[in-house]
């Protein structure tokens, strides 16, 4: 059993600390395959200088990049990022990019068809992309009841309601943060928000097993037959928080795959996303023992 992520690959380019090789849905395989999982990542990148570096770090970190193409006519992707006071990020992604031009062939379908996915991870990103949407929605029918963890992430200018609606119809999974709830409570109802009233409202009429709302530092909040479990999150000293979201998703798919309860799974996510938010970059080096032992030294405290 095995994950597939599907999106962007890019580069995060700091104001004065330079490029790192970043995306969603890259940062989230690269977590899942540290915490032992099986995983691959549908993406792209241009036939360029940034692409050529991304591919020579993809092979020196001995990450599993046959369903990375290499695209003629499209830059590989980047995203400006800027930290406010608050350490909180904002991104600045140009389109098009090569990650908007998704596609597998019939050796690959059959190549995914022998890894056995039980979960597809996707975002918003590079679903605005037609070409994109319509591969994801392709892969769901080629396995049927496979499981699907939607990562809604919304930037600003790359995303529009009826697209979101369309993907949370894909979704066993939701996750998204507070901020981003509000946003799509105040689409369709101007009924004072509340997570309780979200979560009922989305989990039912799209059919959603399982809505997972991030709190930050304040840890995570997840709904599911109707209940609402709230997972504490865990103190540290945050550096920046580009990346944590994604490291509490891969932490989830783990819990997930291996079928822990979502108390469980929750807490694992949490613990994970503030080891990463407490380094600097979306990808800082840690360790699965890491993660056990904030976990164990929390228990026994």
């Amino acid at each position: 059993m095995s994950i597939l992520c599907i999106g962007e690959i890019l580069w995060d380019v700091f104001e004065d600390q330079g490029e790192t090789l970043a995306g969603a849905p890259f940062n989230v395989a690269l977590a899942i395959g540290r915490l032992g999982d099986p995983v691959s990542l549908i993406s792209a990148v241009g036939r360029d200088e940034r692409g050529r570096r991304a591919l020579h770090h993809l092979e020196s970190i001995g990450f599993n990049s046959e369903f990375v193409k290499v695209l003629d006519g499209l830059p590989t992707g980047t995203a400006e990022v800027h930290i406010d006071a608050h350490n909180n990020p904002s991104y600045l992604i140009p389109r098009p990019a090569a990650f908007d031009s998704l596609a597998i062939d019939d050796d690959d379908s059959l190549r995914i068809s022998t890894l056995s996915p039980k979960w597809i991870y996707f975002g918003t990103l590079t679903q605005i992309s037609r070409q994109n949407e319509e591969l994801v929605s392709a892969l769901i029918r080629r396995f049927p009841g496979i499981s699907c963890f939607y990562d809604l992430n919304l930037r600003d200018g790359h995303w529009n309601f009826p697209l979101v609606q369309r993907l949370a119809r894909h979704a066993t999974v939701l996750k998204l943060n507070k901020a981003e709830a509000q946003a799509l409570f105040a689409q369709e109802s101007t009924d004072a928000f509340s997570l309780d009233r979200f979560c009922s409202s989305w989990s039912d009429r799209y059919r959603i097993d399982v809505i997972c709302i991030t709190l930050g530092g304040e840890g995570c909040a997840i709904y599911t037959n109707g209940r609402m479990i709230l997972a504490p999150g865990f103190p540290v000293t945050v550096v920046d928080t580009v990346g944590a979201g994604d490291a509490f998703t891969a932490g989830f798919l783990h819990g997930l795959l291996h079928n822990w309860p979502l108390a469980q799974t929750a807490r694992f996510a949490n613990a994970l996303g503030s080891i990463v938010a407490s380094r600097a970059t979306a990808i800082p080096a840690w360790t699965p023992t890491e993660v056990h032992a904030l976990l164990q030294g929390l228990d026994h405290a």
